[in-house]
């Protein structure tokens, strides 16, 4: 993995933020203290962020999500900015610059839309910066009610023609069985095909603070393996172990891109 040069990493809601849905300080300073570092040693690195919304609720003093579309959307706004101050900030003490896009899914199904985007990823990447993508949860209600920045990441790993997509997660990875409910439960290294077998082994949704689960990151992995990119999904308690994945070292579970 040492040879190659772009990566897409998605980080979960769950990874970023603590149950009182205020931001994780240490854990995010970890994160982009080692995406800066891949940054400086010449990788291009392009960032799908969850975590507006919960962010959001929590500096809003509110005890959980909001249960509303408009609450939702409202959280989001006040979430983003709060996300994107830090990020900036992190990142700017270890020297790289990040730029914001906020992506709606017509914004990818238009053809010239999803041009446009592409020339702003190509040009952020030709300037040195970091793309922090997430989507415009303000105002794109179908993203609240039925998206998630799973899909989102392997939208954006298709359309930069990534090497690899990274996902961060609560778990370790995926497991023959819930380890929740089993101790017996065995990680999968290897996934070589992303078969109706193996969704079937995703369980249910994600935590209370975020969408997704297990079930949207196969179907962004399946997405995103069947266009040719090597995806892997990572526990994100620990953002170091990136770098041990980059050195080619087994961590999580690997699905395998098809020829």
């Amino acid at each position: 993995m040492t040879e190659r040069k772009r990566f897409v990493f998605k980080v979960g809601t769950s990874t970023l933020t603590y149950s009182t849905g205020k931001v994780n300080l240490r854990r995010l300073q970890y994160l982009v203290r080692t995406l800066a570092d891949l940054h400086n040693s010449g990788c291009e690195i392009a960032l799908v962020t969850s975590g507006a919304i919960s962010v959001g609720a929590g500096k809003l003093g509110l005890a959980e999500r909001p249960s509303s579309t408009p609450g939702r959307q409202a959280a989001a706004c006040v979430g983003q900015c709060e996300l994107m101050f830090m990020y900036d900030k992190f990142f700017s003490e270890f020297g790289c610059t990040v730029g914001q896009l906020l992506i709606t899914k017509s914004d990818i199904e238009n053809d010239e839309r999803r041009g446009n985007l592409v020339n702003a990823f190509e040009n952020l990447f030709l300037y040195g910066a970091i793309p922090i993508i997430n989507e415009n949860d303000s105002v794109a209600v179908d993203e609240i009610v039925y998206g998630d920045n799973d899909s989102l990441s392997a939208q954006v790993a298709k359309l930069i023609h990534a090497d690899k997509l990274i996902i961060l997660t609560d778990t370790d990875g995926l497991f023959d069985k819930n380890p929740a409910d089993y101790a017996d439960a065995q990680l999968l290294p290897v996934v070589k095909e992303i078969t109706d077998e193996v969704l079937e082994l995703a369980g249910g949704s994600g935590t209370n603070r975020g969408t997704g689960g297990m079930v949207t990151k196969l179907a962004a992995a399946k997405d995103a393996t069947t266009q040719g990119i090597d995806t892997y999904i990572i526990n994100g308690a620990n953002p170091e172990d990136i770098y041990r994945l980059v050195d080619g070292h087994q961590i999580g579970t690997h699905f395998c891109a098809k020829e």
